[in-house]
């Protein structure tokens, strides 16, 4: 059985991602994610852990209350999760990072490898950066789709940066290197990744 506060946010994360995508390959995305998680994996019973950017976490639950319901809902539901998450620095190559990215930014897998409910096929999880922070360039197998929950900028390869406000979505395809950097205020985002 799959834990309640967990069930409750993929059910409004799949509102939300289904709501909002409009990329015919993150539609798809979006479809084939969801679709595996109709079937529960077991559950982890790994320690959580906050970091200190996780601070920021409070300040975008209170902005992204506006009038769209299903955005609340993710929040809502996220941030009854978010407690049991454990949040790492990413690992790897840091190249094109912004200074201090160590300490401002941090990332969280929900469902996946690691995450609440451990499972090789889909990844859900999540990313926070701090205020002027950019995420390094980097790539990976999976498709992925965003489901940007407050302002940020995104970018594909040497492409000019793209603008996304909160409940946006983006997709980037298998291996294409991509990053992702905040304004003046934090920026969350949810990701979908399968291959």
């Amino acid at each position: 059985m799959r834990n309640q506060a967990l069930q409750e946010f993929l059910d409004a994360a799949k509102l939300a991602y289904s709501f909002r995508a409009r990329d015919l390959n993150s539609v798809s995305l979006v479809e084939r994610v969801f679709a595996t998680l109709e079937a529960p994996a077991p559950q982890s019973t790994s320690d959580s852990g906050r970091l200190p950017v996780c601070q920021y976490l409070t300040d975008i639950a209170e902005s992204s209350a506006s009038d769209e319901s299903d955005l609340r809902q993710v929040m809502k539901t996220f941030l009854r999760i978010e407690p049991l998450l454990r949040w790492r620095r990413r690992q790897g190559d840091w190249s094109g990072a912004s200074e201090g990215f160590a300490e401002k930014h941090a990332n969280a897998m929900i469902v996946g490898p690691g995450g609440l409910e451990p499972r090789e096929d889909i990844g859900l999880g999540v990313s926070l950066l701090g205020p002027n922070v950019r995420y390094p360039d980097h790539r990976h197998p999976p498709e992925e789709t965003y489901l940007v929950m407050s302002a940020g900028d995104f970018r594909q390869g040497q492409l000019d940066w793209v603008h996304l406000a909160g409940g946006e979505t983006f997709y980037n395809p298998h291996n294409i290197v991509h990053a992702m950097r905040s304004s003046d205020l934090p920026l969350l985002a949810f990701w979908a990744l399968k291959e």
